[in-house]
């Protein structure tokens, strides 16, 4: 996944600035060349290839300001690289201001990483327009177990399932979870347990049979996912629909992330699905959803874990747990501090299940999620101050999140879903510039 730049110089330029710009351009393709192809360089007015997905500015001078109504034109994302840094210079910031008062949409990354996030998300977006394959294996999502909830969830509407398509040009493919889980139970308990001891699984209080059944299910949809070819995520109604699986498919997606970079999602969430590809992927940090459990909302949170009250904290307020299917939630172990596969702690799920004990390093995470419309996209700077658990609950060990800008009060009136990603580290600078790339409004919490 690289992106296509378009490099774009002045016809003004002086024999001395074209040995400039041309040594800028090299100087670029070196910092940049694992993620972005550089085309051959144009001049403005002249077409751009038709395969480019933004413009670079390796050099800006004054005619800037006398063409932008040609600049304007080309309707193309444009990156303002012109220090020997690979980021933008000071003496630039006019032009990038006036080029964007006349509605151009103009990056000036004044790092490199936020100049490869800019590409990064720039090449994501066009992987989505080119009709980037998602999988999801359910059969008759939300009339399956706990009916009461999962009959609220709008990735399971038509509706979203076309606007997605409409909006980020991506195919969303539905194929049978009974089906799969029934082929997984027909492959040989020896083809599963070579699979299975290959890994070098860390587990604990795991018998055979059930680590067998999850092996099993990472074959029967890696059997899938080759058939159907360059998927870009994958994920299944396993929670609503468990009655169909004798497993559940936590090690199945660590493991096809691992080996294929494939993504993945819980509980057939389109969505969640949708903001971990195109975060990770622009990003390249650490993530993982969970369900978040404000203080604020009280035993309406607490009655679904099963736990009593919250923790004895000061400014209960600004802090929330997070847990899903009985711990923090699922997350590829080599993001993890900690990393364990363990028996099934949900009712809802087959005695058979397995389940990742999972734990993010304590310090700054960002909580983030696309919203419903496909137009804004939430951001909340956060921190796990610890862990914390509960003996005969739902929660054995979830994380303790504190909002780091004190408005709990804004994030209920704001929050889009109880699934919420989790980002380690402060990604909020990050998260706007990717934003800028999709046309998106920040909700900042």
């Amino acid at each position: 996944m690289k992106a296509v730049l378009a490099p774009v110089y002045f016809r003004a330029i002086n024999e001395r600035e074209q040995d400039e710009f041309r040594q800028q351009l090299d100087n670029l393709k070196e910092m940049y060349g694992d993620v972005a192809e550089f085309s051959e360089p144009v001049a403005v007015g002249e077409a751009l290839p038709d395969n480019a997905d933004a413009i670079v500015f390796p050099q800006m001078i004054f005619e800037a300001f006398r063409v932008a109504k040609q600049l304007a034109e080309y309707q193309m994302p444009m990156i303002v690289l012109t220090s020997r840094f690979g980021t933008v210079e000071m003496w630039d910031w006019e032009i990038v201001t006036y080029l964007r008062e006349k509605g151009m949409n103009v990056f000036s990354p004044y790092n490199t990483e936020l100049a490869r996030v800019v590409i990064r998300a720039l090449s994501v977006k066009s992987v989505l327009a080119k009709g980037a394959k998602f999988l999801m294996f359910q059969d008759s999502p939300g009339e399956g177990k706990q009916a009461y909830i999962f009959k609220r969830f709008y990735w399971y509407e038509n509706e979203c399932t076309k606007r997605m398509a409409d909006t980020f040009g991506i195919q969303l493919i539905y194929r049978s979870w009974s089906e799969v889980a029934a082929a997984a139970k027909e492959i040989p308990d020896e083809d599963a347990r070579a699979v299975y001891d290959s890994w070098d699984v860390c587990q604990e209080g795991v018998c055979e049979k059930s680590y067998l059944s999850a092996a099993k299910l990472y074959l029967a949809v890696k059997a899938v996912i080759d058939e159907i070819g360059d998927v870009k995520g994958v994920g299944c109604n396993c929670l609503n629909e468990s009655m169909y699986c004798d497993s559940t498919p936590c090690l199945a997606w660590n493991m096809i992330f691992e080996k294929d970079d494939i993504i993945w999602a819980c509980e057939g969430d389109t969505l969640t699905l949708l903001s971990t590809f195109i975060l990770y992927r622009s990003l390249k940090a650490p993530v993982m959803m969970t369900n978040l459990y404000p203080f604020l909302v009280g035993m309406a949170a607490l009655a679904h874990e099963k736990i009593d009250k919250f923790p004895d904290i000061d400014d209960p307020d600004n802090h929330c747990l997070g847990v899903h299917c009985g711990y923090f939630g699922f997350a590829p172990r080599q993001f993890c501090s900690k990393w364990t596969m363990r028996p099934k702690v949900l009712e809802i799920v087959d005695e058979n299940a397995i389940v990742i004990d999972a734990e993010f390093p304590k310090g700054d995470v960002t909580l983030a999620k696309i919203y419903p419309d496909f137009k804004r996209l939430s951001i909340i700077e956060a921190e796990i101050e610890d862990y914390v658990g509960y003996p005969g609950s739902d929660c054995l060990n979830g994380a303790l999140i504190r909002y780091k800008n004190g408005n709990g009060e804004k994030v209920m009136e704001n929050l889009c879903s109880h699934h919420s990603l989790i980002l380690v580290g402060n990604q909020k600078v990050k998260m706007q510039q990717l934003a800028k790339v999709f046309g998106w409004e920040t909700i900042e919490m």
